[in-house]
C-alpha cells in the first residue's frame, strides 16, 4: 500500500520555534488557516511509495546527501503568492544555491507523479483569504535570519494527527569520493 512521504529542509531548532510562535501570533489575529501547525521546513517535494520503494529512495538520498557540502541560508523577507500563501523567503543568494540542490534531489529519485517544489521558501501559512494575507502582511513586515543546511529529512504522513513526521535524517557529508561511486550507480 502506498504512503505520503515529504522531502524537506529543516531550519534550525531556533528558527523552528520562531516559525511557531509567528503561527500562534497569526492564529490570534486571524483564527486557525492551514498549515498552522505544520513544523517550519522549506519542501523539496511529496510523492507515495510503497514500502518496498521507500527503503530504495531513502538508499538514494543517503547516497546523494553523502555528497553534498552544507551551505548557509539566509531568509530575509516574507512574501505571499496569490494561493494564499504567506512564506519567508530565501535571499536572493541563497535561493540560486537552494535550487539546484532541491532539483537534483527531484532528478535522482526518479519518481513519477512527484509534485516538486521549484521555489524554495518556508511557509507561515496556506490557503489565507485576501483579507487574512493582508493583515499577515501587516503583522509581518521584516526580517534576517540564517541557518546551516547540512541535511534533509524524509518524512511521511501520519493520518492520526493530519501531519508529516519525520521518520529519516540525510546529512550533507562532503563525501568527494562517493560521486563516483553514485554516478556508476545510476
Amino acid at each position: 500500500m502506498e504512503k505520503e512521504y515529504s522531502v524537506a529542509i529543516y531550519p534550525s531548532e531556533a528558527i523552528i520555534s520562531l516559525v511557531k510562535s509567528m503561527k500562534e501570533q497569526l492564529a490570534k489575529e486571524v483564527g486557525w488557516f492551514h498549515s498552522k501547525n505544520s513544523i517550519g521546513h522549506i519542501t523539496i517535494c511529496e510523492f507515495k511509495a510503497t514500502d518496498k520503494q521507500i527503503e530504495i529512495i531513502k538508499n538514494q538520498l543517503n547516497r546523494f546527501c553523502d555528497t553534498l557540502q552544507p551551505v548557509k541560508i539566509c531568509l530575509n523577507e516574507f512574501s505571499s503568492y496569490p494561493n494564499g500563501a504567506f512564506f519567508i523567503s530565501p535571499h536572493k543568494d541563497s535561493k540560486s544555491i537552494l535550487k539546484p540542490i532541491m532539483k537534483r534531489i527531484q532528478d535522482s529519485l526518479h519518481i513519477q507523479n512527484m509534485k516538486k517544489s521549484n521555489d524554495p521558501h518556508l511557509s507561515i501559512a496556506r490557503r489565507l483569504t485576501p483579507e487574512n494575507l493582508e493583515r499577515a502582511k501587516t503583522l509581518f513586515t521584516s526580517i534576517v535570519i540564517d541557518f546551516l543546511c547540512d541535511s534533509i529529512v524524509l518524512r511521511k504522513f501520519e493520518d492520526t494527527i493530519k501531519q508529516f513526521i519525520v521518520i529519516n535524517t540525510f546529512k550533507f557529508n562532503n563525501n568527494s569520493q562517493s560521486e563516483g561511486i553514485q554516478e556508476t550507480l545510476f
